[in-house]
């Protein structure tokens, strides 16, 4: 048998195989392809929207790659930046062990957050 050579670009490629589906005890579904022919193609990790019918087909897309923009402004456990969707998006996390300075360090970093942010409206 000749072995299929393909880089999956701009092409689609039908190949014979077995495909086994199911539902794990969380909830969460499995589906497994096991190719029956000799192909050799690239190796790809992603995203994928799955639409699973009732007569058994799957059709697969994979989803574009999330972009993500660098923020405006940093402190030691937030920042701020600017999101596509023309928001601001504050972010602050801590560990779990400094529960007893959440208040503290969340004023004071969105404080230092805030006043780089008045410091760059006066400079422009």
């Amino acid at each position: 048998m000749e072995k299929i050579k393909t880089n999956l670009f701009g092409i689609q490629v039908l190949v014979e195989g077995l495909m086994t589906f199911g539902k794990l005890e969380t909830g969460m579904r499995t589906m497994d392809f096991q190719c029956c022919e000799e192909v050799e193609a690239e190796p790809f990790k992603g995203k994928f929207q799955v639409q699973g019918m009732r007569n058994g087909n799957i059709y697969m897309e994979q989803l574009p790659k999330r972009k993500r923009k660098e923020p405006i402004f940093r402190d030691d456990n937030c920042s701020l930046s600017h999101g596509r969707d023309g928001r601001y998006y504050f972010y602050f996390s801590l560990p779990e062990q400094q529960v007893g300075e959440l208040p503290r360090q969340l004023v004071r970093q969105a404080s230092a957050i805030a006043q780089k942010v008045i410091k760059s409206m006066l400079c422009k």
